[in-house]
């Protein structure tokens, strides 16, 4: 997106400034345990839907039973990629092909998803909380989906 692209609202939201290096280094990508995080508003059908304004996340587990729904709460959000290819919003296939060439070490079980239609800030106090979730799960690398 060029500059001129850029929507007259975003140029206003305020960007952290880092005072230290804020990269760690890490196991090698093909040792890394891999957990996707999207902001499509993705949930099992049978979790409770998201709404207006929600701060928290929906846990998507890849071997339960329930078929993956969009609930995105904009009007104007196009879902047509995602009923075509879920892989646009949650490339679980592409990972999964990646562990399989070992290109990177495990595909980890639960992955998440934010409602994206939300203040970024509002939704840091669950987002260090999946950190923490994501640390005892042992995954070494979270790939944010943005939508």
């Amino acid at each position: 997106m060029r500059e001129h692209q850029v929507p007259v609202q975003l140029l206003s939201v305020p960007c952290p400034e880092f005072t230290t290096h804020p990269w760690q280094e890490g196991v090698p990508l093909k040792q890394r345990k891999v957990a996707l995080i999207s902001t499509a508003g993705l949930m099992h059908k049978s979790d409770r839907p998201f709404s207006l304004g929600h701060v928290d996340y929906r846990i998507i587990d890849t071997e339960a039973k329930s078929p993956l729904v969009m609930t995105h709460v904009s009007t104007n959000f196009d879902r047509s990629g995602f009923v075509q290819d879920h892989n646009l919003v949650l490339p679980l296939d592409r990972l999964n092909e990646l562990a399989a060439a070992r290109e990177i070490g495990s595909v980890a079980r639960y992955h998440y998803s934010f409602m994206g239609a939300t203040e970024p800030e509002k939704m840091e106090p669950a987002a260090r909380l999946l950190a923490q979730i994501l640390a005892r799960d042992e995954v070494d690398l979270a790939l944010l989906i943005p939508v």
